[in-house]
């Protein structure tokens, strides 16, 4: 009666024990170290750990290595706070250590009263109990081990840690100063740099208070001379010499007007002498001699001429001198003169039944008036367009309905329709550039183009101006080539 109640009181004890005694701790950190349970027939069962986490000396070691392998790209300041991150983790790991070894030592203590309630049960008991009972004490001799080696380890992490913090620490410390230096540094570059500003601007000022007083002397010098030479004229009786250059200009009216009559009567003369002599009709040109108009040869008596049985040849001919250059392609009663015909005269040679007749301009052609300075504004352009229609193609007619964009450049000449190209070539000695020869009334407004020897073109523009500023502005920007272009036939000096 007594023995099966001590073996109750025992079996008590040791559901107790198993089920909520000094035992369960044991379990609470089960992530941590080994774990045991109790299994069928008193069998006692090691648990299998929890997937291992990486240790406190690890992580602190790959944050060190981070930080080191950046700090080459960090600035200073950047680095400044990646060391005080470093810090305060290197801090919260410690105290996290601290908690860890604090539990270690409360788990020591259960362990050490576990152990002891276990051997008081030893005593009490026996048979089958007390071999449970000396398992159980087995075991917590085990977890006694594992704890020891555990807080072993522990210690030896907080120890690096504490290095670890401390050398963190010590490069907060150092960075700082770093950024101290840095920015007192970049404060003096500063004030030295506004210093020199500050010098450059007095010297600005004083170097234009400079100027302005130099300058302000040489106007009132300036004025005291012009004064001075106002008096002089003055005194040197200007009335008649102003009267004298207005007697001269006068004269050189007169003299030009006279010279204009004497040429036209010299002209009248020697057509009256050809008609004499040869017994032809006299003929003469109708038109303005500028560049842009068209002339016509007319008979002098209003009869009537058919110039179909007769043939007709235009010439350009020196002002000095009595050499002439044929104007190849020019062979119609009317001609249109262009750029390369101003400051020259115009003749033209009627041959008819063997004989020849001449009629020639009465001076020299002259420029239209702003021709010259609009082209030299549009030589300032790299390129420029022209609307122009194609009338002909390698002498072929064409339906001039359709405008087309003629680009004249520095280095090329181009025409196209929106985007499809139908010619476009650099300047070269197979180019050929002049005005139409054939006559037409389109005459004043067009072009002859043969970008090269297999194709040509015959281009009207839309006034007589850009047609002649176009002739200009080509011929002008082959020369800067080394290229002149010219007309079917003609002489070029090279």
């Amino acid at each position: 009666m007594t023995r099966s109640s001590t073996i109750d009181f025992g079996r008590k004890k040791q559901g107790e024990l198993f089920g909520s005694g000094p035992l369960r701790p044991a379990n609470i950190i089960r992530n941590k170290f080994p774990t045991y349970r109790n299994g069928s027939n008193g069998i006692v069962i090691k648990l299998a750990d929890a997937p291992e986490m990486p240790s406190l000396k690890e992580a602190v070691a790959k944050e060190t290595t981070d930080l080191l392998d950046r700090c080459q790209r960090l600035s200073v300041r950047e680095l400044t706070m990646k060391f005080e991150k470093g810090f305060n983790t290197a801090t919260l790991l410690s105290n996290e250590a601290k908690w860890r070894h604090a539990a270690l030592l409360e788990r020591d203590i259960l362990l050490k009263n576990l152990k002891s309630v276990l051997e008081s049960l030893r005593g009490r008991v026996g048979g089958k109990n007390k071999d449970e009972i000396e398992e159980s004490l087995s075991m917590v001799d085990i977890l006694a081990v594992e704890l020891s080696k555990r807080e072993d380890e522990l210690l030896q992490q907080k120890t690096e840690i504490t290095k670890i913090a401390g050398s963190l620490k010590l490069a907060s410390k150092d960075a700082k100063r770093i950024v101290d230096e840095e920015r007192a540094n970049a404060q003096l570059e500063i004030e030295s740099a506004k210093a020199a500003v500050q010098k450059i601007q007095l010297a600005l000022k004083e170097h234009e208070i400079f100027y302005q007083r130099t300058g302000k002397q040489d106007v009132d010098e300036l004025k005291e001379e012009v004064q001075e030479a106002r008096r002089v004229k003055m005194l040197h009786c200007p009335s008649k010499a102003m009267d004298i250059e207005n007697e001269i200009q006068v004269l050189r009216d007169q003299l030009a007007e006279k010279s204009s009559d004497s040429l036209h009567l010299l002209k009248e003369l020697e057509l009256h002498r050809s008609y004499e002599e040869n017994d032809m009709p006299l003929y003469e040109l109708k038109g303005l001699e500028t560049l842009g108009s068209m002339l016509h040869i007319v008979v002098q008596d209003c009869a009537h001429v058919d110039f179909s049985n007769s043939s007709i040849q235009w010439f350009r001919i020196q002002p000095e001198g009595s050499k002439k250059e044929i104007i190849s392609g020019a062979t119609k009663p009317v001609y249109a003169p262009e750029p390369h015909d101003v400051g020259r005269y115009i003749q033209a040679e009627i041959k008819f039944g063997g004989q020849i007749s001449i009629a020639k301009t009465s001076g020299p052609i002259d420029p239209a008036a702003g021709l010259v300075d609009y082209v030299e504004a549009l030589v300032r352009n790299p390129e420029t367009d022209y609307n122009v229609v194609i009338l002909q193609v390698n002498g072929i007619a064409q339906a001039a309905d359709s405008v087309h964009v003629l680009s004249i450049g520095r280095l090329r000449m181009r025409l196209a329709k929106e985007k499809a190209v139908v010619a476009k070539e650099f300047y070269s000695s197979s180019m050929q550039l002049c005005g139409v020869r054939g006559g037409g009334d389109a005459a004043p407004q067009a072009i002859f183009w043969q970008p090269r020897k297999d194709l040509s073109f015959v281009l009207a523009f839309e006034t007589t101006r850009e047609r002649n500023s176009a002739l200009m502005l080509a011929r002008r920007f082959a020369i800067d080539c080394n290229i002149i272009l010219t007309g079917p036939g003609d002489k070029t000096p090279w």
